[in-house]
């Protein structure tokens, strides 16, 4: 399908193929004692958690790779305390200015709901974007190793889960679609499915009318809001093998093999931060969607009205598709 000669209609526009604590546990939630720690797993010491909700499961860590107790979200299929069985994972990644609790205010229970699928929300900072930073001014923040080197091990240990590849996905809105986006290509052997649901798929392109825009604006959202003047790529000199190692689109070859998910927006908001924001992804997906075209691998792309925000009905699609691309429960 040539994208530039269908138009949009009925909001979608698709090509498949070659071609703070409390609130994070939901109702009837209230939080054990913390007075002794649980026994580090993979560099993580549980300071805090609730289970007494029947599927939101909320547990806060001590890492020396986070300065601050990131908190995660473990979201448990309808049955899974009565079924016995093993169940596929997705790691599900919130945007920027957000945290490990937004899609559960977003609606991810209901979502979810009889989907055989546990459901992993982490904390990624409110700027970090799913890196470890070049340079920081407040501390560790490495929310890539912490995801990647000590998250995952943890729930696969803790959980019913299949720890392989066709047992995990990775899905994210925003910054967060970006995360998914690296995560996917640069820890290859991890996840069989990648989604991104507004989220930029290129650093270096043309974004927002910058060359480079994605980067800029990571260093400086990260700066302002993450790192106390530290940037995730350095400043004024960029770390250009770390960009290279987290672009997508210079990562073309690691998305081979795996299912890909894309939504953009193409209409966003008048104001500055929407506009900004989705016509930054809508220009980065389009060119990352030429290079997986122009190398035969196969994906599914959604072009719809609207700016920067997750859409139910896209995100519940692509639920289905994780669930059916996955290995079964």
């Amino acid at each position: 399908m040539n994208e530039q000669q269908h138009p949009t209609r009925r909001g979608i526009l698709k090509a498949v193929g070659g071609a703070s604590a409390a609130l994070a546990l939901g109702a009837g939630g209230v939080l054990t004692s913390a007075s002794s720690a649980h026994a580090a797993d993979d560099g993580l010491t549980v300071v805090d958690r609730n289970e007494s909700d029947p599927r939101m499961w909320y547990y806060r860590f001590a890492t020396k790779e986070i300065a601050w107790q990131p908190a995660v979200n473990v979201l448990l299929p309808d049955d899974y305390h009565t079924s016995g069985r093993t169940y596929p994972v997705l790691y599900l990644l919130h945007g920027g200015l957000e945290d490990f609790i937004s899609f559960d205010v977003k609606g991810i229970r209901p979502w979810t709901a009889g989907k055989p699928l546990i459901v992993v929300m982490p904390d990624g900072g409110p700027a970090g974007w799913y890196s470890n930073p070049v340079s920081t001014n407040v501390g560790p923040r490495n929310w890539e190793t912490f995801h990647i080197n000590q998250l995952i091990p943890w729930i696969d240990a803790h959980f019913r889960t299949y720890a392989e590849y066709d047992g995990r996905a990775v899905s994210g809105f925003s910054m967060g679609g970006f995360g998914a986006l690296k995560y996917a290509a640069k820890y290859w052997g991890h996840f069989a499915s990648v989604s991104s649901h507004s989220g930029p798929a290129s650093l270096r392109g043309n974004a927002a009318g910058i060359a480079g825009g994605v980067v800029h604006w990571a260093n400086l959202s990260s700066a302002a809001k993450e790192l106390g003047g530290g940037t995730v790529y350095g400043a004024p000199f960029w770390d250009q093998a770390r960009v290279s190692a987290d672009n997508p689109v210079e990562r073309v070859e690691s998305y081979r093999n795996k299912r890909i998910f894309l939504v953009s927006g193409t209409s966003p908001e008048p104001t500055f931060w929407d506009r900004f924001n989705e016509t930054a992804v809508l220009e980065t997906q389009r060119e990352f969607r030429g290079f997986l075209g122009r190398a035969g691998i196969p994906h599914e792309w959604h072009e719809v009205p609207g700016g920067h925000f997750v859409r139910p009905d896209l995100f519940n699609d692509d639920l289905n598709g994780i669930i059916d691309r996955l290995r079964k429960a």
